[in-house]
C-alpha cells in the first residue's frame, strides 16, 4: 500500500469535537450528534466530511490505548460567518500529508493504521509531523459496508 503525497492548503472547517481514546472509542457518539445537525452549517464546500484527530506530540511513541485525544466531526466551509450554536470552528493548517486509500468497514481499519504507522512510516523518508491526522469521508464512504472507501491523511515531514 503506497500513498500519494499531497500538500494541502489551509482549510476552514466547522463541526463538533469530543475527547476519546482507542479503548473507550466515542466516535459513534460524536458522529451521531453531528450528522443530524450538519445541514445547519452554511457555506459548505463539497460533500466530504472530515474526521480529525489531534494527538499529543509523543502519542505514538509511548502508545497507550487508554490515553485520550481530541476527535472532530467536520465539514469544510468558505468562511466562519455563521457557525451554528453548539458547533465550533477549526482551521486545518497547510502541510504535507501521506494519503492512503482504505477500502472496507471502519471497524476493520486497525490493521491498516498499524501498517501505516508501524511499517510504511519507519521505512519511508518521513516522520510524523505535529499536525492533525484526518480521514476524508467522501461519496463512497459507508461506515461498516465492506465496499466503503475513505482517505487516511497522515501528517508528515522529512526525517
Amino acid at each position: 500500500m503506497e500513498p500519494r503525497l499531497e500538500t494541502i492548503a489551509e482549510k476552514k472547517l466547522v463541526g463538533k469535537r469530543i475527547r476519546t481514546s482507542f479503548s473507550v472509542n466515542r466516535t459513534f457518539e460524536l458522529w451521531s450528534n453531528f450528522m443530524p445537525r450538519r445541514k445547519e452549517i452554511q457555506n459548505v464546500i463539497g460533500t466530504e466530511r472530515y474526521s480529525i484527530q489531534i494527538y499529543e506530540p509523543l502519542f505514538f511513541r509511548k502508545f497507550d490505548q487508554n490515553k485520550e485525544f481530541e476527535k472532530w466531526a467536520t465539514v469544510e466551509v468558505t468562511d466562519f460567518d455563521a457557525v451554528p450554536d453548539g458547533m465550533e470552528k477549526f482551521i486545518l493548517i497547510k502541510g504535507l500529508y501521506a494519503v492512503f486509500l482504505y477500502h472496507g468497514a471502519a471497524s476493520e481499519a486497525a490493521p491498516t493504521f498499524q501498517y501505516i504507522l508501524g511499517t510504511w512510516l519507519p521505512n519511508s523518508g518521513y516522520k510524523l509531523d505535529d499536525r492533525p491526522h484526518f480521514e476524508v469521508l467522501g461519496e463512497k464512504y459507508n461506515n461498516e459496508d465492506p465496499n466503503s472507501e475513505e482517505e487516511i491523511w497522515l501528517p508528515i515531514k522529512g526525517k
